[in-house]
């Protein structure tokens, strides 16, 4: 029986593992994206909450003072949904992209997707501080 060497072998098969790595760092990439969302949306709704027990509390004899509401956090919410689901077009954008070049075995790194990621984590947190601070005053 001849013994296949690993260039008779078809690209595909013989890429498998680079294939599977290309994989799992989509999977990694949309559940970053699917954590963002939920975080969005956590962030809006308990913006609701908040307009609800003001609402609630103003009605009842408590004396409860509750921080003013100035609804940045309905846009944050908003914004952080956005951002995942951008984040998850550009995974699947970088995955076929990646594909590709792995069969053709012209693999560039990009790291395009790292730097959206980064800066909007940036802006997000310096978003989150100033809020934070204005909140205490």
């Amino acid at each position: 029986m001849p013994d296949l060497s690993k260039h008779d072998q078809p690209v595909k098969i013989r890429n498998r593992r680079v294939h599977m790595a290309n994989e799992r760092t989509f999977l990694a990439w949309i559940r970053t994206s699917i954590a963002i969302m939920a975080f969005g949306f956590v962030v809006e709704r308990f913006a609701l909450f908040i307009k609800q027990m003001s609402y609630v509390l103003g009605k009842s004899n408590i004396d409860i003072a509750l921080p003013p509401s100035h609804g940045y956090s309905a846009i944050a919410g908003i914004f952080l949904v956005g951002l995942g689901t951008i984040m998850s077009l550009l995974a699947f954008i970088r995955y076929k992209k990646v594909e590709s070049q792995i069969d053709a075995d012209t693999y560039q790194p990009s790291s395009i997707l790292n730097i959206v990621l980064s800066i909007s984590v940036l802006v997000v947190g310096i978003f989150l501080i100033i809020y934070l601070i204005q909140s205490i005053q």
